[in-house]
């Protein structure tokens, strides 16, 4: 079992950035793939980011590609998401998610993850 908390989230302008936290309680965090996702106001939770174990291996929706980046360190037991050139339809509650099939890097359903926190709002001003 493993429990995630969020942070990092805010208010911020459009083209600025942010960075997200994930911290895991827990001996076994790097047994587990991480995911980024979120939701916006009155629509479905969607993938974000992926990022496998040992960290060598990520995956980004395409709406994110080249502006955020998901890292981690297993020391720690943080996950990161780094978000820059922000957007308007970036706003949401952002949630970190674990996985522990960690044997397929393309896992984007939300329904294939194990854990969730609790999630961090987002605002993006246009």
């Amino acid at each position: 079992q493993v429990q995630l908390v969020e942070s990092g989230g805010g208010l911020v302008q459009a083209g600025g950035s942010l960075r997200l936290s994930c911290a895991a309680s827990g001996r076994t965090f790097s047994s587990y793939a991480m995911g980024w996702f979120r939701q916006a106001l009155g629509k479905e939770r969607e993938f974000v980011a992926r990022i496998n174990w040992s960290g060598d291996i990520t995956r980004y929706a395409d709406s994110v590609k080249g502006r955020f980046t998901i890292s981690r360190d297993n020391v720690k037991n943080t996950v990161y998401l780094q978000m820059n050139s922000l957007k308007y339809e970036d706003t949401a509650v952002y949630y970190c998610a674990a996985d522990t099939y960690i044997y397929d890097t393309a896992r984007y359903s939300p329904n294939r993850y194990d854990y969730w926190g609790q999630g961090t709002q987002v605002t993006v001003s246009s």
